[in-house]
């Protein structure tokens, strides 16, 4: 049924595996999308999940599917805990991103887990999720998922620029929206600093005390992927096959690699952002990295804007909030312009609790 409010839960799982991102939001319609956020929480993994995702790219088809059911219960209990604790009584559904097993598209492979039946049915609430299968199947990249969100509740905005485990950027281009991958940055920050026990570089502290090795910075930059023209997306199995090898081979102190990196990140930014007078909406845990912000400041001509920490930590999984009610209301909440598929859709899989059917 079309309605002009929907309460929402909604689940994000990034690359970066900071943990699971859930909020609780109304989302109304009139004459355009408006939000409000009223409960949000970033749930951090064990280091037994952290672990268990980090290596997924390493599995075999049986083995992810096995991982995919006990993740999904697990995500269960987590959704579940949340209700519990905020006292949720009215929800239209729950919208969830699931967490990327597998991202392939050219070889038109794309894997969620945490997108099993049994997640509906502990819930004993309407799921919507696995929002890249579909465009996959139609020739698309199965990502950017988010554009679409940027489109309709932040089209205030230049460009959207999301610093998760990847950097990806969101703009306007003749009334079609463009979209894709920039680079690889926590991904790449936080697998280095791991290695001191860290969970990340505090506002990148360690990497301001480094030096850039010019030689390891030219390689990177000539990496293949940055002269693909969009459609494009990247994945974990990208990095470990191009990035973590370059980065071992010059064998350098933490410090230099986490500067080098940072000047890579911020070059590949700015090299997109360099137009003046426009500005920029800046989210996602790279953006409490203020050594990366003021290199990407120092190296662009644009504004950059970083909003409150509601937005700045959660906005991916409150636009996939919006993608769950566009998939309820048969509307479209993926574009060709952006992931590259052969038409705009409604992306997802809609899960009826067994006691509901």
């Amino acid at each position: 049924m079309i309605k002009s409010i929907y309460k929402v839960i909604a689940v994000m799982s990034g690359t970066s595996l900071d943990g699971i991102d859930i909020i609780d939001a109304s989302y109304i319609y009139n004459k355009g999308w408006e939000f409000e956020i009223h409960h949000s929480e970033t749930i951090k993994y064990s280091q037994d999940w952290k672990l268990t995702l980090s290596q997924l790219v390493n599995k075999s088809l049986d083995e992810l599917q096995r991982i995919d059911k006990s993740y999904s219960e697990y995500l269960a209990t987590v959704i579940l805990d949340f209700i519990k604790e905020n006292n949720l009584e009215t929800i239209d559904f729950i919208a969830s991103h699931g967490h990327t097993a597998l991202h392939q598209p050219i070889e038109g492979l794309t894997f969620q887990i945490g997108n099993q039946q049994i997640l509906a049915d502990i819930l004993n609430t309407k799921v919507i999720c696995d929002f890249r299968l579909q465009d996959v199947e139609f020739g698309g990249q199965g990502a950017p998922l988010v554009p679409i969100g940027d489109r309709l509740l932040f089209h205030n905005y230049d460009y959207c620029l999301n610093l998760g485990g990847f950097a990806n950027i969101s703009f306007e281009d003749h009334s079609e929206r463009i979209a894709y991958d920039i680079c690889p940055v926590n991904i790449v920050l936080n697998h280095y600093v791991s290695k001191l026990n860290l969970e990340y570089d505090d506002k990148g502290q360690l990497a301001s005390k480094g030096a850039i090795n010019e030689e390891l910075l030219f390689k990177l930059n000539k990496l293949a992927f940055y002269d693909q023209r969009p459609p494009k997306s990247l994945g974990l199995e990208w990095v470990e096959t191009n990035v973590f090898p370059l980065i071992e081979s010059f064998n350098l102190q933490m410090e230099d690699v986490l500067r080098t990196f940072v000047e890579h990140v911020a070059f590949q930014i700015s090299n997109i952002l360099n137009k003046d007078g426009t500005d920029i909406l800046v989210t996602g845990g790279g953006a409490y990295n203020d050594f990366l912000i003021d290199r990407i400041k120092q190296l662009s001509k644009s504004e950059i804007i970083i909003p409150k920490n509601e937005i700045l930590e959660f906005k991916e999984a409150l636009i996939f909030g919006l993608l769950g009610i566009l998939k309820e209301r048969n509307e479209v909440n993926c574009l060709k312009s952006v992931t590259g598929a052969k038409r705009d859709h409604s992306s997802g899989k809609i899960l009826i609790p067994k006691n509901h059917v």
